[in-house]
Parts: structure tokens; C-alpha cells; sequence
């Protein structure tokens, strides 16, 4: 089992977005300090909810801070980037990195995001796909040409190439991972052999009901048995360690209501379409019954129950959660050196 870290760089009230950052950065290091596998960075913009406006350059910032853990993004939103920026960026954290980098992506939301930076509702709406598969093209070809309806251009060479050898010998080129929400997503995710980023809003129900349509279309696809067995799907989670049964989730329940009334209704759709807000409260509490909050016993009992319900056994949990420095730092290292151990 793989248990990792993952970064929102959360700006809780009465916080700037340094203090987050720094909290961000701090967890990071921590998570590699005790004995994690993975470090996972989010991308926000124009929000409170998270404050990480680039997860590739903080990505490139922790990677040269660390020596061991993998880094990697959760996720990088497609529709605001061009494809083969973001693939030249991956391809240059994977080869400077020895291969610790991932890139995940996703389709993002209908934000005003996409008024900025150009790409427009059509490209959250339809353009997924294309995008998608520009970006694995540039990631595993010597050179390139745009022949979609969005982006055309001539061939042109792929420098440097994500598959060049490193220092190990190896030649493969950076992991990609999908955010997956939607069938159609888990459909076309599986098509390519990619694996899926599960959600921590989702229950081991619902990700076990997406693995088994992961994996059918994965055959269906024709991928090779040993991809479809193989398949690493990380699953989203919070994680808050804590002697009492109670005291985990009472920490959670008064930090993270705050931040998510002010984060979540800081989004602006980029057409004004109606959106209902989830119950910070009510949203809290199901995030602690579902995931790995409380004593250490208790959380690697809900992992192993989550690993055997669907099969994922790769985690990105959550940690900031109490929403200040020491206590985050803490929680990782509890989760490194209570929950771990319970779990191998």
C-alpha cells in the first residue's frame, strides 16, 4: 500500500495565501521526512479554496527539495493549458526528477477560468479528449503535429523526449493520470490504459463500481491484461490522526467548515449557471466517515477496508485539514509513523 499526501495549499480564514503556501511546502517536506510515497498538488485559480495556482511549479519547487518521494499533480486542468506546454513541462520534471514526477489531469470545472485563460466552455465541454490525446502524443513520439478541430499546427520535433534514458537505465516516460468523475471519462481514461483519480467526495461503493467499468472498457479497448490488472488508480481521501475516538473528526468539523464556505463559494461559473453549493458542515462529517480520521488503528483499518472494497492501493490523503502549520505537520507525521506501520 502506497499512502501519499495530498496539497490544496487551503487558505482557511482569517489566512493569506503565503501562510498557505508555506504550510503546503512544509507538509511536503514532511510527508518525505516520514516515510510517505507521494506528495499530490492541486490546481486552483481566483480562489481561497486552494491557492496553488501552478501544482507544475510547486511540483518543480518539491522535487528539488526532495531526494526519495514521488510528486505529482492532482491535477493539472487541462482546458487551461495548452497540451503540449504542459506535456514539455512534464517531460522536463520527469527527466530532471529520475522519474519521480506524475502528471495528473482533468477536465476542471464550467469556472471563469476559462474566460481567462482563453479556452472558453467548449474546451471544458468537448475538448477533453483531444487535448488528452495531443498531450500523450507529445509525451511518447519524436515529433508531433496538431491535427485536431482545436489545435493545428505543423510537425515539429519533441525536445526533450519524456522517454530518453535516465539515470537508471530506464526509458519510460512520466506516469499520467486521469481524474475521473463521469463514466464517459473512466471510458476514455481506460481506452488509453491510464489510471484513474478517484475523488474523496466518493465512497468505496462508487469507486469500486468505477474500477469494474475502468477495467471492461480497458478490455474492450483491447489493453493488455497485464495493464488492466496492473492498473494504479489513486484514491483521494482526508486523513486526521488523533488518540480519541472523537477528537479527529471535532478538529475537522471546526476548521474545515470555514475554509470550505469561503473557498467553495468563491467560484464563479464562466457562464452564470446555477450551482448549489454542498453543506460545509454536512460535507465535513461525510468526509470523516468515509476516510481516515481518527485513531491510528481506526485509519489503517479504513484504508485496508477501502484497498479491499476496490482494489486501489494508492492514496492521496488530505492532511491539512486543522488548517494550521504544526498540527499538519503532525498529522503527517503520525500518518508516517502510527498508520503506516499498521498497514504493511
Amino acid at each position: 500500500m502506497r499512502i501519499g499526501t495530498f496539497v490544496l495549499a487551503a487558505q482557511f480564514p482569517g489566512q493569506g495565501p503565503g501562510e498557505a503556501l508555506h504550510r503546503a511546502v512544509r507538509s511536503a517536506e514532511a510527508a518525505e521526512d516520514c516515510g510517505l510515497d507521494s506528495v499530490w498538488l492541486a490546481e486552483h485559480h481566483f480562489v481561497p479554496y486552494g491557492v496553488c495556482p501552478s501544482a507544475t511549479t510547486l511540483a518543480a519547487l518539491l522535487l528539488g527539495r526532495t531526494r526519495r518521494i514521488r510528486v505529482g499533480t492532482a491535477v493539472s486542468v487541462l482546458p487551461n493549458h495548452h497540451p503540449v506546454a504542459l506535456a514539455e513541462q512534464a517531460a522536463l520534471l520527469h527527466l530532471t526528477s529520475g522519474g519521480r514526477f506524475s502528471l495528473g489531469v482533468g477536465r476542471g470545472g464550467p469556472w471563469v477560468d476559462l474566460e481567462v485563460f482563453g479556452g472558453g466552455l467548449d474546451a471544458y465541454e468537448n475538448g477533453f479528449p483531444e487535448a488528452l490525446e495531443l498531450l500523450l502524443d507529445w509525451l511518447g513520439e519524436p515529433r508531433v503535429a496538431g491535427r485536431g478541430e482545436r489545435f493545428g499546427f505543423r510537425e515539429v520535433a519533441v525536445v526533450p523526449r519524456a522517454d530518453e534514458l535516465l539515470a537508471d537505465g530506464s526509458a519510460q516516460g512520466p506516469e499520467v493520470i486521469v481524474a475521473c468523475t463521469s463514466p464517459k471519462t473512466v471510458r476514455l481514461a481506460a481506452g488509453r490504459g491510464l489510471p484513474m483519480l478517484l475523488g474523496m467526495h466518493c465512497g468505496d461503493e462508487e469507486k469500486a463500481e468505477m474500477v469494474a467499468l475502468w477495467r471492461t472498457a480497458a478490455r474492450e479497448a483491447g489493453q493488455p491484461a497485464e495493464v488492466v490488472e496492473g492498473a494504479a488508480h489513486v484514491s483521494a481521501g482526508v486523513a486526521q490522526i488523533a488518540d480519541g475516538p472523537g477528537d479527529a473528526t471535532e478538529t475537522l468539523v471546526k476548521t474545515m467548515p470555514g475554509w470550505l464556505r469561503q473557498g467553495l463559494d468563491a467560484h464563479v461559473t464562466v457562464d452564470d449557471r446555477h450551482r448549489v453549493m454542498r453543506d460545509p458542515v454536512a460535507y465535513t462529517e461525510l468526509l470523516c466517515g468515509l476516510h481516515p480520521v481518527g485513531p491510528p488503528q481506526l485509519a489503517a483499518d479504513r484504508l485496508a477496508a477501502t484497498a479491499e472494497r476496490t482494489g486501489i492501493t494508492r492514496f492521496a490523503l488530505l492532511v491539512e485539514g486543522s488548517g494550521e502549520l504544526a498540527a499538519t505537520e503532525e498529522n503527517v507525521r503520525r500518518l508516517g509513523a502510527d498508520v503506516l506501520p499498521l498497514l504493511t
